[in-house]
């Protein structure tokens, strides 16, 4: 596993990698700083806005942890302190090192950033970003996937679950694809290690529901119910 080093800079605390920051400052979590180097190089949109950026001739993701639901609208960012190590970021960034080391195919964390204010915080994290890869909903929008493509996103989603790696937000917009036709899972915030086999199928069917539920919301979705036959029939090759 890669050697990780934190420092503690007024009321920040950064864990990075430093073959990527040789000696970050907590601007490097700020989208303009990367805009005043002219090194942004896009953004998307979701509950927030995620950031990409180039450094070193290679590209990043940054995001800033939000809140959902009833409490988002009151505390849309800040987070009870309870220790460093039970922070998202932190818990995120360590479970992504756990899974590669397990050869889970997930984005490299390099570095994550709280910053406390009494007994709040605030945290953002940055990865880097999967080559040319794009989320499955995205390519869902344009064209169908061959049958073989869904089986294989089954039998990704079997790897993780044989290790049993829960993914607390399993939805289509959290699979990639890249142009070796790899799939790949992101976005592990409130994720975890999980005992049993009981959560599994319900992970499942999470994902089936947001397919669903992006037939229902676009005009053309290129979803079919023998897309998830392949993809169930992919998984139990795996189980």
């Amino acid at each position: 596993m890669p050697n990780f080093t934190q420092n503690t800079i007024d009321n920040n605390s950064i864990l990075f990698d430093p073959m990527v920051f040789s000696n970050p400052t907590p601007q490097i979590f700020d989208a303009n700083y990367w805009q005043s180097l002219k090194s942004l190089t896009g953004s998307s949109s979701g509950r927030g806005t995620t950031y990409f950026f180039s450094h070193n001739r290679k590209e990043y993701v940054l995001r800033h942890y939000l809140r959902g639901g009833l409490i988002g609208k009151v505390l849309d960012d800040q987070y009870i302190f309870t220790g460093v190590n039970k922070t998202r970021a932190w818990r995120e960034f360590h479970m992504l090192l756990q899974m590669r080391e397990l050869k889970l195919p997930v984005p490299k964390p390099v570095a994550a950033k709280i910053s406390r204010h009494l007994s709040f915080y605030r945290a953002d994290l940055i990865i880097e970003r999967i080559e040319q890869a794009s989320d499955v909903h995205q390519l869902l929008l344009k064209k169908p996937l061959d049958k073989s493509v869904w089986r294989n996103i089954g039998a990704t989603i079997a790897m993780f679950h044989q290790h049993q790696v829960f993914h607390h937000d399993l939805n289509i917009h959290n699979i990639m694809l890249d142009a070796q036709q790899k799939v790949w899972l992101i976005d592990f915030d409130k994720c975890g290690f999980k005992k049993e086999d009981g959560w599994k199928q319900a992970n499942l069917q999470r994902l089936e529901r947001s397919l669903k539920k992006e037939r229902e919301r676009n005009e053309q979705y290129h979803f079919e119910a023998i897309a998830m036959d392949c993809l169930l029939a992919g998984y139990n090759t795996i189980q």
